[in-house]
């Protein structure tokens, strides 16, 4: 399920079906839909999805919180990936397994036509498992996460690094060498397990160092940074001197 290669990514805040038909047609290997601080509703995932499907990208939501109905909503809907924020402990990632899995690994409802199985037109045995993705944002989260990455069903620690950040901020002096070393942390565990590591990235050029480390599932700055920063180039030409 999980790659050894480099799974390159982006988030996608805005709810458009078109950025996210853009961000297919320029190659990401996965887009993140932000159901937690993004400005989308449930209601304008679906055809953020339908915008990927000529596409080789993967749709992975990310939920506000573990309810198992919206995650079995999330996975109805055809949603390739599924990630979690705040996953702290083995029994949390274990609970979210069930939620997304049908029985006999997990309890979510079962529907042959939802569009996951294309409307009852695809057995539901030919539907690809979804990605699991356990975000890893806190030092709590950090020292046990070698058991959530021993869950059976999860697939991918992802370091959610502003909310870590934060986190520490509580109890270090100094939360940029704790953070690396948490990083580092986070990828043995999950190399341990043979599953995989991913780390949100604002600046492109921190890329090459997080792949050298053994993170294979990164998503690189969001829809919305994206605009600003171009937004503001061009409103930096407005008050350049004129030759």
């Amino acid at each position: 399920m999980t790659s050894t290669k480099l799974q390159l990514g982006t988030w996608l805040s805005t709810g458009s079906p078109v950025i996210a038909e853009l961000a297919g047609l320029c190659g990401f290997d996965w887009v993140l839909l932000d159901l937690e601080h993004g400005c989308a509703s449930e209601a304008a995932l679906p055809d953020q999805l339908r915008a990927l499907r000529g596409s080789a990208t993967r749709g992975v939501v990310r939920v506000g919180a573990p309810h198992p109905d919206l995650i079995a909503r999330v996975l109805d809907w055809g949603a390739g990936g599924l990630m979690v924020p705040h996953v702290n402990s083995a029994a949390e990632a274990e609970a979210i397994v069930r939620a997304a899995h049908y029985p006999p690994r997990g309890h979510r409802g079962f529907s042959r036509t939802v569009r996951a199985h294309d409307y009852g037109l695809r057995a539901p045995e030919c539907t690809p498992v979804p990605l699991l993705i356990a975000q890893i944002e806190t030092r709590e989260a950090v020292n046990r996460a070698a058991e959530i990455a021993r869950v059976d069903g999860v697939d991918v620690l992802f370091v959610g690094p502003a909310d870590l950040q934060h986190d520490l901020k509580l109890h270090s002096a100094s939360v940029s060498d704790e953070f690396e070393v948490c990083l580092l942390r986070v990828v043995e565990a999950a190399l341990a397990a043979g599953k995989a590591a991913g780390l949100l990235v604002r600046d492109p050029a921190e890329l090459p160092l997080r792949v050298q480390q053994g993170f294979t599932h990164v998503a690189v700055q969001s829809d919305v940074a994206v605009l600003r920063d171009a937004f503001q180039r061009i409103l930096q030409t407005k008050s350049a001197p004129t030759p």
